[in-house]
């Protein structure tokens, strides 16, 4: 999401300044690689760079083979083989072992759905979306009919759909949709389509202005997070103190949530320093599908809070529970306001991604192959959203 923001506001300031401009990204993965499919770089004529598609080993051949394609104006498919020996050397800065296919499209502004039009509609809202990228990984000579198409709830499709992919395209979408997963699909020998998953940025509630929650909020913004900052001290809760925040708001406990949009995808951390505040939060959030809530401060806070709660008649079910965190935070040893931050960061992160936050030292080889294999064979999902080869 954030890069994708940035990727839109780059091009914006290029157009301006009459630069024309391709977009690289990376469509395929074989084996393993510092980036996966969906990474997306901007370069301009003059050369430079918004984005990534690599740890920095691939940038510069694809800047050069980006520029080439501006000249040509034509869309190229780019292999790079890090288990070649002769393209090894661009992988041993990472420790890459795979072959990376990366989509280099010219943009043209006249264009109504080139690929930054199709993003800026994305972004536009929150929203969920599916956005259809094509290419021919048999004949990289063909053309490649590139980021076409984008659909979403609000405007349904944009973009160009070629006839013999439409209906397969449509049904794979749907499935994308409801697995809330990226797929890599075959349509026929000369058409292979990447099938992406976006998702809204994470929205993060922060209850407290105080200082602790400055770095917290920091953290977030770098993340491309989306944050809310409430409190009921109208000389803490400024945009001034928070200036990073996509909003800042003096509310009292009991209407604390008033004037916030709660999706699926919003989390919230309850850090007032105030019990009477916290839990008049907890109460309303409650009533949310959240994924996580955390509570700052001891764990006997947080089960009184709980116990409180249970005696006004508002039990919390085993399924709600289990997505409250206090004390809020990985165990990393935090003393500080910007180490506690980093805790908590983390340890949302970890409950979005389904991990429990373990050192990388120790994660199962079992688990390193399933997703060499999924990598491998993008399509042998091991979810019910499988879609068998």
């Amino acid at each position: 999401m954030k890069e994708l923001q940035e990727i839109v506001k780059a091009y914006d300031d290029a157009t301006e300044r009459g630069l024309k401009t391709a977009l690289a990204t990376v469509v395929h993965v074989e084996g393993s690689a510092y980036r996966h499919e969906g990474a997306r770089m901007l370069v301009t004529e003059n050369g430079e760079l918004t984005g990534a598609i690599s740890g920095g080993c691939l940038e510069g051949d694809a800047l050069r083979k980006a520029r080439l394609a501006i000249v040509e104006s034509r869309n190229t498919l780019v292999t790079y083989d890090t288990t070649d020996d002769d393209d090894a050397t661009m992988g041993v800065g990472l420790g890459c072992n795979g072959v990376i296919q990366v989509l280099l499209e010219p943009l043209n502004p006249g264009d109504e759905f080139n690929p930054i039009h199709l993003f800026r509609s994305y972004l536009a809202k929150r929203q969920e979306a599916v956005l259809g990228t094509f290419f021919s990984l048999q004949n990289k000579l063909a053309p490649q009919a590139g980021t076409s198409v984008l659909l979403t709830s609000d405007r349904g499709q944009q973009g160009f759909l070629d006839s013999a992919v439409k209906d397969a395209f449509l049904a794979d979408a749907g499935k994308v949709l409801k697995c809330a997963e990226s797929l890599i699909v075959n349509y026929h020998d000369t058409i292979t389509g990447f099938i992406e998953y976006l998702k809204p940025p994470v929205h993060l509630l922060i209850f407290g202005a105080g200082n602790d929650a400055m770095p917290l909020v920091q953290f977030a913004h770098i993340l491309g997070w989306e944050v809310s900052v409430i409190d009921g001290r109208a000389n803490y809760a400024t945009t001034n103190r928070f200036p990073s925040a996509s909003q800042v708001l003096v509310s009292k406990p009991e209407h604390c949530l008033s004037g916030i949009v709660i999706d699926h995808w919003t989390v919230a951390v309850l850090m007032t320093h105030n019990y009477n505040y916290d839990i008049a939060a907890l109460r309303q959030l409650s009533n949310f599908d959240l994924k996580y809530i955390g509570a700052l401060g001891p764990k006997k806070k947080l089960q009184r809070m709980l116990d409180e709660l249970q005696e006004n008649e508002i039990p919390l079910s085993a399924e709600k529970l289990d997505i409250v965190f206090g004390p809020t935070g990985l165990d990393i040893g935090s003393e500080t306001p910007e180490e506690i931050a980093l805790s908590i960061v983390s340890e949302i992160k970890a409950v979005l991604s389904n991990r429990t936050g373990t050192s990388l030292k120790f994660r199962p080889a079992e688990q390193n192959a399933v997703e060499l294999v999924s990598k491998k064979h993008p399509n042998a999902k091991f979810s019910s959203c499988a879609i068998n080869l």
